[in-house]
């Protein structure tokens, strides 16, 4: 049997995967699904972190729009995404993996607080940790975010899995029929085209640290395990 390409991965789930069809909320079939699929990359013997976006309950720039204010706004979003860590940590504990949910907001009743040290030793013992509540500050994606924690436990590659979306295109595929599939791009050509893989701090941070960045569609399973086994799927951006 072949080895899987990493040891130690980051996978970013946006908050949108987990609302389904729904497009709203959290489907339980859907934590589900992805429960199983990270339990078969962590039985590879694959270390998993896992950064989860909030935006399927809350998204800070669109309170912001409302007139909330901006960092009251992005904290509301924080706190989102650790409503969906605690939902995602319960369904791979239903599935038999061992979870700790780190968040960069204090919190002890619900999760531990994040400590790089200790997230690594988790990561030794074959447990999957989750890291909640972005960065702690407001102002920085959790796009930013899977790139930080990246660089601190010295993940391999991050894991970008998109709802609805297979890769990178030139173009919003949903609106632009003839829109262009990238297979591989560059940091500075996702930079210098504007591209919306991940915002420009994380882009930068990716960058300047060589860590590789793979885009692919989380509604078609099997694809987590395809991408950690190096399969040629969705867009690879590095370099």
């Amino acid at each position: 049997m072949p080895l899987p390409a990493y040891k130690r991965v980051v996978l970013k789930l946006s908050g949108e995967a987990l609302a389904g069809d729904m497009g709203y909320g959290i489907e339980a079939k859907v934590i589900a699904s992805i429960a199983e699929q990270i339990k078969e990359i962590v039985e590879l013997g694959v270390q998993v972190a896992i950064v989860v976006g909030g935006g399927n309950i809350w998204r800070g720039i669109a309170g912001s729009a409302k007139g909330i204010d901006r960092a009251t706004a992005d904290y509301m979003g924080m706190l989102a995404t650790v409503m969906n860590s605690m939902a995602l940590q319960d369904g791979l504990e239903k599935a038999g993996v061992p979870t700790r949910v780190q968040t960069s907001i204090e919190m002890r009743q619900v999760a531990e607080p994040y400590i790089r040290r200790k997230a690594i030793r988790h990561l030794e013992k074959n447990r999957v940790v989750i890291f909640a509540a972005g960065t702690g500050n407001p102002y920085f994606s959790t796009d930013t975010t899977a790139a930080l924690r990246a660089a601190e436990i010295e993940a391999e590659v991050i894991l970008m899995a998109k709802n609805k979306v297979d890769g990178v295109y030139n173009a919003d595929p949903s609106t632009t029929p003839d829109a262009v599939k990238y297979d591989r791009l560059s940091f500075l050509e996702v930079l210098n085209q504007g591209l919306g893989v991940m915002d420009s701090t994380a882009s930068s941070l990716c960058m300047d640290n060589n860590i590789p960045l793979v885009v692919f569609s989380i509604t078609e399973e099997g694809n987590i395990k395809k991408a950690i086994m190096g399969e040629k799927i969705g867009t690879i951006v590095k370099g």
